[in-house]
């Protein structure tokens, strides 16, 4: 059994992670959030106090960044020094993207780390959140409103299934690509247009065009057939899905949303890390009783 856990480094995301912990009963310490004012709910300490007095250590979303703990709430940079990775290597370790841990400390057994942002239901749940605050960058950014603006989706992964759901239900006019046919079939039973992502540059112009595909699809080619009023939002991860230079010299506002649940609405955001979490101990727990 399992009573504290030690959160280092992150965002806000983890800031509500530990307070969902801490209502459970957990005893939690905090580290990396030095910049922040304790109100007195969770224990501050140093990383490694914090992971030595811990029986798991939950890491950000990434984990690491620039050969350090992601930690933007640290006064200092928290390195994986010697010390703190034989602290580490006996704890279970919860964290986002963990080859970039394991990369930067391979002594670590692989076994002991733990990814939860590999997790289906993070995946969908993150999904949601990324849509919503989609839907509000372009409610904020668009100089009209959602109802019957012509919306393209570039897409049709979890992000893009759950996107067109709130632009439709907004009364938008929804077009869809993608590249399997079966995506295609699937989107035609929906309230949308359903077109071939290869096809882009044949389409009228759109109002707002919203790109969830991690690869480069909006080339210099597709973007000389956008409106030059149009908004265009990234959801993809680094590098994205467009040719960002080729968008500032033909003036097409363009906005890279990135970390977007973070962002956008860091209280579900950290809720859906600390239940992936309790899914994955739950899961080693019934894995480790005796048939």
């Amino acid at each position: 059994m399992y009573n504290s856990i030690a959160l280092i480094g992150g965002d806000k995301r983890q800031l509500y992670c530990a307070k969902e912990f801490l209502n459970d009963g957990y005893k939690v310490t905090l580290s990396g959030f030095d910049k922040l004012k304790s109100d007195g709910e969770f224990v501050l300490s140093d990383p490694f106090s914090a992971v030595k007095n811990s029986d798991i250590v939950v890491l950000p979303l990434p984990c690491v960044k620039n050969g350090y703990i992601n930690a933007p709430f640290s006064h200092e940079k928290i390195k994986l020094s010697d010390e703190l990775l034989s602290a580490l290597s006996d704890k279970k370790i919860f964290c986002g993207q963990s080859e970039k841990l394991l990369s930067l400390a391979p002594q670590l057994k692989r076994e002991k780390v733990f990814d939860y942002s590999l997790r289906e239901e993070f995946a969908i749940m993150n999904a949601l959140v990324t849509a919503e605050g989609a839907v509000e960058i372009a409610m904020r950014e668009f100089e009209g409103v959602i109802s019957h603006s012509r919306c393209l989706v570039c897409g049709y992964g979890r992000i893009g299934k759950l996107l067109c759901e709130k632009l439709c239900a907004l009364n938008a006019d929804v077009t869809v690509s993608a590249r399997k046919q079966e995506d295609l079939a699937y989107i035609s039973t929906k309230n949308c247009k359903a077109v071939k992502t290869d096809s882009l540059c044949e389409l009228s112009p759109f109002d707002i065009i919203f790109n969830t595909v991690p690869a480069l699809v909006f080339d210099q080619k597709v973007l000389s057939h956008i409106a030059k009023d149009a908004l265009l939002i990234d959801l993809a991860s680094i590098p994205g899905g467009v040719d960002f230079e080729s968008a500032s010299r033909l003036s097409i506002s363009t906005i890279h949303a990135l970390s977007l649940p973070g962002k956008a609405a860091p209280k579900t955001a950290g809720q859906i890390i600390k239940n992936t979490i309790t899914n994955m101990l739950e899961e080693d727990d019934r894995c480790q009783k005796p048939a």
